[in-house]
């Protein structure tokens, strides 16, 4: 009969690394599985590749860009406190099994897998609490000294179940995607093996263990695979909003030029959208550290973008952005390694993927000021006005009829 031994590792623990080279060691398996898939075994063995600068900037990868980033930038900082590189574990197992011969079995979902359902099952709510969060995680650790970490205590039963709980409160929906999902699929992958070699040592996250031991207990309860390894496609709601605004624009507009109030008045609309989204959008662009032909590209387009749902200013600036900086082969892997802050600012990715957001934010603040000040700054009453718009349309239609 085969048997499965999972090590629990913390991904940056130096005891871990050692751990790892020990179990092969004492455990003699046939093979070795990593919580890692083929992308990540490349990246961690070979070095990741560079993506192209447009592909980053197209609005789904640029999330998921940002995302990764954060996520291996704090991972980054707290290997550093400790001393060791993040993913050590996995790649001492894999050394330690070329070096013994044994065959290394890749076991983890595929991550764009992961981050698509992790994305597309979170609600607004907890995606905004998780950017917050890495905001704050990016800052802390980029400056000053925080407490001590005791890695090996991330290891213990109580403090990982306790961890996990609190990751659940804070992003239930998240956690099923980056914890209980990948339980199941790396249970999966390790029943497969059993059933084609005696000895499966398992070297995965110390979090996954629980779960992992559970559905090995009973497969029966497993999910099926298939279901496990589906992308999801969202609700587009972001796109929606935008169509919405857009067409309240237009609306606002037309309703304006049939309530009688004058041409000047429905100038006066037209030019603070213009104004609102192209100031906006241009302050935080240079807020980035962008390039003020960056900030003017932004201020030209940002009241187009902001009506057009398959169109963001961020990518605009963004461009020139990168006309100018001229990010290189590398600058990827340089700000993965980024130490501080201010050695990331220094990065020429960095400043073309900062421009892009915070371009994107000054163009929604845009439209949000817009809404929210523009009867006042027109001095009338929205109510009145609109109302009369509505009416003289509705009666040259009656009267048209």
């Amino acid at each position: 009969m085969s048997e499965i031994r999972l090590v629990g590792t913390a991904h940056v623990s130096a005891e871990s690394v050692d751990e790892v080279r020990r179990e092969i060691d004492e455990f003699a398996p046939d093979i070795v599985a990593v919580e890692l898939d083929q992308n990540r075994y490349h990246a961690l063995k070979y070095g990741a590749e560079e993506p192209e600068i447009a592909d980053i900037l197209k609005s789904g990868n640029l999330m998921m860009f940002l995302l990764q980033w954060g996520l291996a930038y704090v991972q980054k900082q707290i290997g550093m406190d400790v001393g060791v590189e993040p993913g050590a574990e996995m790649k001492a197992a894999c050394e330690a099994a070329e070096e013994r011969g044994i065959r290394i079995g890749l076991v983890d979902r595929d991550i764009r897998i992961t981050l698509n359902r992790f994305l597309a099952n979170m609600t607004i709510r907890e995606k905004l609490r998780m950017a917050w969060a890495l905001l704050l995680s990016v800052f802390h650790f980029g400056g000053g000294e925080g407490e001590e970490l005791d890695i090996e205590a991330l290891k213990q039963q109580d403090v990982i179940d306790m961890a996990m709980d609190e990751f659940r409160k804070f992003s239930p929906n998240g956690a099923k995607a980056l914890i209980d999902e990948r339980d199941a699929y790396l249970a999966h992958q390790l029943i497969g093996l059993s059933r084609a070699y005696e000895r499966v040592l398992a070297v995965v996250g110390a979090g996954h263990i629980a779960g992992i031991r559970r559905y090995l207990a009973d497969p029966t309860s497993l999910p099926p695979l298939e279901e496990l390894t589906q992308t999801v496609k969202p609700f587009p709601w972001m796109r929606l909003i935008e169509v919405g605004v857009g067409a309240v624009f237009v609306a606002i507009l037309v309703l304006i030029a049939f309530s009688g109030v004058g041409a000047g008045v429905l100038l006066w609309a037209l030019v603070y959208w213009v104004l609102l989204h192209g100031l906006l959008t241009a302050i935080f662009t240079l807020a980035a550290g962008g390039h003020p032909l960056s900030a003017l590209t932004g201020f030209a387009v940002s009241w187009l973008t902001a009506i057009h749902p398959l169109l963001a200013a961020g990518w605009f600036s963004a461009i020139v952005e990168a006309k100018i900086r001229k990010p290189r082969k590398g600058d990827v892997k340089r700000l993965l390694e980024a130490a501080s802050f201010a050695e990331m600012r220094q990065n020429p990715l960095f400043k073309v993927v900062f421009v892009a957001a915070l371009a994107n934010v000054g163009s929604t603040l845009g439209t949000v000021a817009y809404f929210v000040f523009l009867f006042p700054a027109l001095g009338v009453d929205p109510a009145v006005m609109l109302g009369q718009g509505a009416s003289n349309i509705w009666h040259l239609i009656v009267g048209g009829a």
